[in-house]
């Protein structure tokens, strides 16, 4: 009597989408926004303990923000593809307006050093999670970015959305950590430095313009 012992890794991506998603999450994971400021802000005014706790509070927001996008789009597949190119084709717009934003406004990149308010380190986390949970833009934000690294008939598409998910994690955390690291001296260098600002947001202008070309390209796989 025998027993089929064979894994399935359906839900894995190709190599190549892999190592391109990796990439594109390492780029997303410097973009500064309202977490990056909160664990710097809380790594400037309270030490590397008070920024850990608040970008673990953040990057566990980020797991349902992942967890609900990558459903949401699998659910979607499965109903209508026609809806899922729309969805595509938005998204493509979304990511341009983004890149309007990076040049119009800049990036945003500002840590309150002002609040000198001392906070547990619990209470620091539940900050985190509070203010990933209550950003729209991020869950819109993978709900246009993760389309990309998936077939609109792979039927393993919700397996695959929930690998890249996680995978967007296991880059981001690293890398966020590595920043609260040396938060005073990215802080000080950002601020102190209109130009160099001012090309970090023309690079991020340039590779949310990528992603919207590359989504509406393939919106019709």
């Amino acid at each position: 009597m025998s027993t089929d012992l064979t894994l399935s890794f359906d839900f894995v991506p190709s190599l190549g989408t892999i190592l391109g998603f990796s990439l594109a999450s390492f780029a997303l994971a410097i973009t500064p926004g309202p977490d990056m400021a909160l664990f710097l802000s809380r790594t400037v005014t309270g030490g590397r303990a008070m920024g850990f706790a608040a970008m673990l509070g953040a990057s566990a927001g980020m797991v349902v923000h992942l967890t609900l996008a990558a459903f949401g789009l699998s659910a979607l597949l499965a109903a209508s593809v026609t809806a899922f190119t729309i969805l595509k084709i938005v998204g493509g717009l979304y990511l341009l307006w983004l890149a309007y934003g990076a040049i119009r406004h800049g990036s945003a990149f500002s840590v309150d050093q002002s609040t000198t308010s001392k906070q547990s380190l619990s209470s620091t986390i539940l900050t985190g999670i509070g203010i990933n949970l209550t950003n729209p833009k991020v869950i819109v934000f993978f709900v246009t970015f993760l389309p990309q690294f998936v077939e609109v008939g792979d039927p393993h598409a919700s397996g695959k959305l929930i690998f890249l998910g996680f995978l967007f994690l296991l880059i981001g955390i690293p890398t966020n950590g590595l920043i609260v690291l040396v938060a005073e001296r990215v802080t000080g260098f950002m601020q102190s430095s209109p130009r160099a600002m001012r090309y970090f947001d023309y690079g991020m202008a340039g590779v949310m313009s990528a992603f919207a070309i590359k989504l509406v390209l393939t919106q019709g796989r």
